[in-house]
C-alpha cells in the first residue's frame, strides 16, 4: 500500500472514531476523546500534504469528512 493511500485510510479510521463517538453508546464523547481524534487528523493532513500538496490534502481531507459525516 502506498504511503498517500496508507495516510487516506488513517483519515478514513479517524473520521470513523469520531463519528462513534460523537453517535455511539456514549451520548456525549468527552472533549479530550474528540481533541484526540482532530490532532491524529491534522497529524495526517501535514503527513500527506508533504507528500501531495497543502491543497489536495485539504481536499482529500474535505471529502473524505463530506463522505463519512
Amino acid at each position: 500500500m502506498s504511503e498517500i493511500m496508507r495516510l487516506r485510510a488513517r483519515i478514513e479510521e479517524e473520521i470513523e472514531a469520531m463519528k462513534r463517538a460523537m453517535n455511539g453508546f456514549a451520548v456525549v464523547a468527552s472533549h479530550e476523546a474528540i481533541t484526540h481524534h482532530y490532532e491524529r487528523l491534522d497529524a495526517c493532513l501535514e503527513q500527506l500534504a508533504g507528500r501531495v500538496g497543502e491543497q489536495a490534502a485539504i481536499e482529500t481531507l474535505i471529502a473524505e469528512l463530506e463522505a463519512r459525516l
